[in-house]
């Protein structure tokens, strides 16, 4: 499921254009679900967008809310009772390293990655019991149109990034962080931000 049709023709394949913030995802999702006729095996929301703060029109905040964060829950949502009943399945979520991180160029964004990141995990513990997975991925920068920054230390190719994806399918960890240089660099750089926080 995506916004734009995928361009891609395979008798096993099949697409549906959806947008996670209209109305009707959530009926669209559950219609797709109840055609498979089996188990859902795996569910990855790769869906997040991130728009400069403008504060004289602030209508794209509750945009990068309700995608990177209202839509995964209403994913969550429709996939996880399933997999609950079926005692099997793997959830994964896409967020970012900007979830640490205070943000006054894009406040939403980071914001909306780290509710995303803190609901993943608390999903996690929630559902392991159950024989069901939940995996919080926190990249850095991925080579996508998301990455229009200037400035992309240690960028990953959107190849290199399904490797990941494919690595955390086997693997089911709770957390994936990647690559784990951007992690040290925005620590780093955390510390004079909260410096110049408390003392305003």
């Amino acid at each position: 499921m995506a916004r734009r049709d995928a361009g891609i023709a395979h008798e096993r394949y099949r697409h549906v254009v959806a947008d996670v913030r209209a109305p009707e995802f959530r009926a669209q999702l559950t219609d797709v679900l109840d055609s498979i006729g089996a188990p859902l095996e795996l569910c990855v929301y790769s869906t997040g967008i991130g728009h400069p703060l403008d504060l004289a029109d602030m209508t794209h905040d509750a945009d990068t809310f309700a995608t990177n964060l209202t839509g995964l829950g209403i994913t969550a949502e429709v996939v996880i009772p399933r997999m609950i009943a079926a005692k099997r399945g793997h959830l994964i979520g896409l967020s970012s390293q900007a979830d640490r991180w205070i943000d006054g160029d894009a406040p939403s964004y980071s914001a909306s990655k780290a509710g995303m990141s803190s609901y993943l995990e608390g999903l996690a513990l929630a559902c392991r019991k159950h024989g069901v997975a939940v995996t919080n991925i926190r990249f850095g920068f991925v080579d996508t149109e998301m990455a229009k920054s200037d400035i992309r230390p240690f960028i990953v190719s959107a190849e290199r990034a399904a490797k990941v994806v494919e690595r955390c399918i086997r693997s089911r960890p709770i957390r994936h962080t990647f690559p784990r240089r951007i992690a040290v660099l925005l620590w780093l750089a955390r510390i004079p931000r909260g410096i110049r926080i408390l003392l305003s």
